[in-house]
């Protein structure tokens, strides 16, 4: 079945755990945003078991198709057309959301786009509203395993720009926009899920 959809293990593992933690934080419904839906997996997984939102898919102009073999496949009537969404741009072409979510960015974006990633959340979040980030981050300067240092050096030998985030780094930079750190959950394969609340 894989063979025309797009696929990735990594969303596979860990949509039931992410899941798990969406609907503890999503309970009324509304319209999610979700930055970077890469293959459409996590998308489709995710409106097919919280019925009650809708989801509204994006990514980078140049990849927001990807996920549309799997969203044809699913035909969830709660799950909208992919935007064409670059974050560093003022104007996004997104409908009024009532939260965000988005999945293995932060390390992979330029430090200026995860900023204007938060930017843009803030000004789009209401009062109390919720940004779920799932990935991997680190803690006190350093990495929380040797499988992150080691997948660290191989995003930075890839581009310089990229690399795993620290944690006082974020919350700072997040703090700055109105975004505070609410929760951080341990993740299995040493991953957190940190949800930022609209103060």
């Amino acid at each position: 079945m894989h063979q025309e959809k797009p696929y990735s293990q990594a969303c596979e593992n860990n949509k039931a755990f992410i899941l798990e933690k969406l609907s503890l934080v999503f309970q009324t419904s509304g319209t999610i945003l979700e930055v970077g839906t890469g293959t459409g997996q996590h998308a489709v997984h995710f409106a097919r078991h919280l019925p009650h939102l809708t989801w509204q898919p994006s990514d980078h102009p140049d990849n927001y198709r990807l996920c549309l073999p799997w969203l044809e496949d699913a035909r969830l009537t709660n799950i909208l057309p992919p935007a064409p969404l670059d974050v560093s741009d003022t104007e996004w072409p997104i409908p009024d959301i009532q939260g965000a979510f988005s999945a293995n960015t932060a390390h992979i974006m330029a430090w200026k786009e995860v900023e204007a990633m938060f930017s843009g959340l803030a000004e789009r979040l209401g009062t109390g509203e919720a940004f779920c980030l799932y990935g991997p981050f680190n803690y006190n300067g350093t990495w929380t395993s040797e499988s992150n240092r080691q997948f660290d050096q191989h995003l930075r030998a890839r581009n310089a720009h990229m690399g795993i985030r620290h944690i006082e780094d974020m919350e700072a930079m997040a703090a700055h926009r109105g975004l505070t750190l609410e929760s951080d959950f341990d993740m299995p394969a040493n991953n957190r899920f940190l949800v930022w609340r609209k103060r």
